[in-house]
C-alpha cells in the first residue's frame, strides 16, 4: 500500500470515531483496516446517510415498514374472521354433543339449526359463485338459486342473528377462563367476576412474559456469543502454552545434555571395571577350585 494511502493517527481517530457512530451494515473490519484506509472510511460515511443498519436503502426500508404494516392489519382481519368461523364451528360441535348427553330447549335447538343451515348454504354458495360459473358447468347441475332455496326462514335468520354474539361471548368467555385457569391454576376456584377482573389484565401479563422470555433469549445468545469468544480465546492461549512449554523442554535438554552424556560417561567406566573385576574373580574362582593345595604340592614335587 502505498505511503499517500495512510493518515495521521489524529484524523485516522476522528475518521474511526465517526464510522463506528453510524449504523452500518454488518462487515468484518478492524480498527487496523479503518486507519490504514482512510478513503474507504469516508466510503463508509458516506454511505451510511443512504442505508440503515440493515443495508436497505432509507427509501426502500420506508416500503418495507409500510408494507409489513399492512401486512400486519391484513393478518389482523384475517385472524378476528378466522376466530369468529371456528367460535362458530365449535358452537355446533358442542350442540351436537349437547344433544347425546341433555335435552336442549326448542329455541337452542332451533338456533343451532338455523345457524347451521345458514353457514352450509353460505359455503356452498362461495364454492359455486360467478367465477366458477364461467369456467366450468354447475356441480351436479346445481345452481347459485337453487342453495338460495336452501336458506332459513328471515324471520328465524333475523333472531338467530340477533342472539349469535351473546353465544359467541359467552363462548369466548369459556376460551379466557379456560387460558386463565391454565396460566394460573389457583384461579379455577375463583367466581366469575374475580376471573373476567384477571382475564382482563391477563393479556399485559403475558405480553410481560413473552417479553422476558425474548429478552431472556436475547442475553442466551450473548452469553453464547461471548462462550465461543472464550472458547477461540481458551484454545489459542493453551496452543501457546503448549508452544512455550516445547520450547523450554528442548532448550533445558539442550543445556543438560552435556551433563548427562558426562555422568552416563562415568556410570559406564565404573560399570566396565565391576565387569573386570567381576571377571577376575571368576577366574581366580576357576583357578583355586581346579588346583587344591594338595596339587600345588605334587605339581612341585614333580618339577
Amino acid at each position: 500500500m502505498a505511503s499517500g494511502d495512510f493518515c495521521s493517527p489524529g484524523e485516522g481517530m476522528e475518521i474511526l470515531q465517526q464510522v463506528c457512530s453510524k449504523q452500518l451494515p454488518p462487515c468484518n473490519l478492524s480498527e487496523k483496516d479503518l486507519l490504514q484506509n482512510p478513503h474507504f472510511s469516508k466510503l463508509l460515511l458516506s454511505l451510511a446517510q443512504h442505508v440503515d443498519e440493515s443495508g436497505l436503502s432509507l427509501t426502500l426500508a420506508k416500503e418495507q415498514a409500510q408494507a409489513w404494516k399492512e401486512v400486519r392489519l391484513h393478518k389482523t382481519a384475517w385472524l378476528r374472521s378466522e376466530i369468529l368461523q371456528r367460535v362458530i364451528q365449535e358452537l355446533l360441535v358442542d350442540y351436537y354433543v349437547k344433544t347425546q348427553d341433555t335435552n336442549l330447549t326448542s329455541e337452542d335447538k332451533k338456533f343451532h339449526e338455523t345457524l347451521e343451515q345458514r353457514l352450509l348454504v353460505t359455503e356452498l354458495t362461495g364454492l359455486l359463485g360467478p367465477s366458477r360459473e364461467k369456467e366450468m358447468p354447475p356441480l351436479l347441475g346445481v345452481e347459485k338459486a337453487d342453495l338460495l332455496e336452501l336458506m332459513p326462514p328471515s324471520e328465524d335468520f333475523v333472531w338467530m342473528r340477533a342472539r349469535l354474539p351473546l353465544e359467541v361471548e359467552e363462548q369466548l368467555k369459556k376460551k379466557c377462563f379456560t387460558l386463565l385457569c391454565y396460566h394460573d391454576p389457583n384461579s379455577d376456584s375463583d367466581s366469575e367476576t374475580l376471573k373476567a377482573a384477571k382475564v382482563w389484565k391477563l393479556a399485559e401479563i403475558l405480553v410481560g412474559e413473552k417479553q422476558q422470555c425474548q429478552d431472556a433469549k436475547s442475553q442466551q445468545q450473548e452469553q453464547m456469543v461471548l462462550l465461543e469468544k472464550k472458547s477461540a480465546t481458551y484454545s489459542q492461549v493453551l496452543l501457546r502454552c503448549l508452544a512455550l512449554l516445547q520450547r523450554l523442554l528442548q532448550e533445558h535438554r539442550l543445556k543438560t545434555q552435556s551433563e548427562l552424556d558426562r555422568i552416563n560417561a562415568q556410570y559406564l567406566e565404573i560399570k566396565c571395571s565391576a565387569m573386570i573385576l567381576k571377571l577376575r574373580m571368576e577366574e581366580l574362582k576357576i583357578l583355586s577350585d581346579t588346583y587344591t593345595t594338595e596339587k600345588v604340592e605334587v605339581h612341585r614335587l614333580i618339577r
